[in-house]
Parts: structure tokens; sequence; C-alpha cells
């Protein structure tokens, strides 16, 4: 990876002058142009702002459809490019990702040519030499999986509307999260675009009931809030419905949350534990609080604790 001292100055978002589907003689070339600067590396970018770019080559076993890609994080493997130890989201290309997800930030998605025919089956559409430039994709989910006995970080990424993106400009890029007066000017008239796909369908009776069982009182923190004299909570699925996992819309697949640990349990800041012990980004806040009339099936817990929860190295 680049040196984590040096000044982030590279872009997040399109790079000016360059167009998806141009085509780099390899990873220098990638470089000088600005889409990738990594040498070596798959994914360039920090923890703290988030991944700007990520290359494809057949290194790890990724599943590309094109506009949809479950790519496989960095870290575990040898010399011979054989995966030896389990990947966690701590590695710092790995953190990036997750803190692109996080932020809804874009990332650059290069494809490579792969160096074996049995690698080139992992790549949407390779091209015959070089790296191709694929446009920009949005992390929409990361957990762990085991792949071959090892623990592996997968992200899923969608390709991103190009008319939905809007580049950051070099001399506006922040070197730091420190506050700066200037902001982007954004959009006053933004448009809207028509949405056509598979929808979930939840059942929002249920969702309610729940909430009211608990006095919309969060499960995790304690904390009630209320609106205008109302309780307010969130009905959050264990396993969630959509995204590959298939959860059931059902009573004891859902905790009632506060909107903070809703966030949190979804992107697996938050844990519950065998013994209903709550850790919050590490750190034990409690248990969860139970109702009569609303279990909650271990293994959908489960489930949670072996995608999101980080294991003791």
């Amino acid at each position: 990876m680049s040196n984590p001292g040096e000044a982030e100055t590279w872009p997040l978002g399109e790079i000016h002058g360059v167009t998806v589907g141009d085509v780099f003689a390899d990873r220098s070339a990638l470089a000088a142009a600005g889409v990738h600067r990594e040498g070596q590396a798959g994914i360039t970018g920090t923890a703290a702002r988030g991944a700007e770019s990520i290359v494809l080559s057949g290194g790890y076993a990724d599943i590309d459809d094109g506009d949809t890609i479950v790519y496989t994080g960095h870290g575990g493997q040898n010399a011979a490019k054989k995966q030896v130890e389990n990947q966690t989201f701590l590695a710092r290309g790995n953190a990036a990702l997750k803190t692109s997800m996080i932020k809804l930030t874009p990332v650059r998605v290069i494809r490579g040519r792969g160096k074996t025919k049995e690698r080139n089956a992992h790549i949407h559409n390779p091209p015959p030499s070089g790296y191709r430039y694929d446009g920009l994709y949005f992390v929409d989910d990361c957990y762990y999986e085991e792949v071959d006995g090892f623990r592996l970080c997968r992200f899923r990424l969608s390709k991103a509307p190009q008319v939905d993106v809007i580049a950051t400009p070099p001399d506006v890029l922040l070197e730091s999260e420190e506050w700066h007066s200037e902001l982007p000017a954004g959009n006053k008239n933004p448009g809207k675009r028509a949405f056509e796909g598979s929808r979930v369908v939840r059942s929002v009776e249920l969702a309610n009931e729940v909430k009211a069982l608990h006095d919309h009182t969060c499960q995790a923190c304690g904390n009630r809030l209320e609106v205008s004299g109302r309780g307010y909570a969130e009905g959050a699925h264990i396993r969630a419905l959509g995204g590959g996992h298939d959860g059931p819309d059902e009573p004891d697949n859902m905790l009632c949350l506060c909107p903070n640990c809703h966030v949190l349990f979804d992107y697996g800041a938050l844990i519950v534990e065998k013994d209903y012990s709550v850790f919050r980004n590490g750190q034990p806040i409690g248990k969860l609080r139970t109702k009569p009339g609303h279990p909650i099936r271990d293994e959908h817990l489960e489930y949670h604790r072996q995608r999101y929860a980080e294991q003791p190295s």
C-alpha cells in the first residue's frame, strides 16, 4: 500500500479525462492517469477516507457478474497467493472499502485480464490485455464468509448510475477529516430517477407490534425516543431480508432498536453474543432486553455474528 503518512490528495469518483472503457497497459499507466495508485495491491484508500479504487485481476475468488460484484478483500495469502490465514476488516484496504459503504462514496472499478484461464473465469468480460476502467460502483454490504476453512472479507458492490455521481475536484479534496468552511455546491434542482426492480415486501404491522410490545424501548441500549409525545423505534431484522441474506419477516428475526443501534447492528458494530451480552464496537454495554411473547431465534443471531463479528487473533 502507499505510505500512510502521505497527503490524501487523490480524488474519489471519476477522474478528469478518463472515460469508462479506457484501457491501460499496466499498473504504472493506471497510476499515471490517477485511476489506481497502487503498484500491486488491489485496493487503494484509507479507513478514514474510504476506498478510491479496486482492481479485479483473478487473484482472489471474486464473483463478477458485471453490474454486481462480490469482491474479496486482501490479506492472509502467502507468496504463492495461497490463503493461509483469516482476513480481517481491520486491514487497511478492507477498512477503506467498509468506510465507502458507510459514507456511500463511489469506488472506481478496474478489470484486468488475469493470469490464467481459470482466473479469467472470475472476471466479467476481461480485457484482452492490460487493465480496463469500468466505472463507479457503490459498496452495498460487507461481511465475513468462510471459504476453504478461512474467513474472508467479502464486499458486495453494484454499478452506480453515471447521472447520479458527481466527481470530487482535486482542488477541494481534504487531507484529513478536519472541518473546512468550503462545502460542495450541491444541486439546487436535483433530478428524479425512476426505479425498476424487485423490492422485498415487509410487514409494517409486524414491526409495529414488536415495537409496541417493547414500548418503543431499544432492546440493546435501553433508550426510548419520543417524538411529539409518541415513542419512536425501528424494527430491525437480525438476518436481513434481501441482499442474499434471505431472512424471514417473522417476529423471531426482529429486534426493537433505536435508530443508532439499528445502524450499528446493520454494519456489524453492534453484536449480540450467545448469552445475549451486547457489544458495541467491541465494548460491552449490557444484556439484550427481552419480553415474554417475543422469542428470538438464536440461529439468526449466530448468522449475524458469523458474518460481522471480529474474531480474536
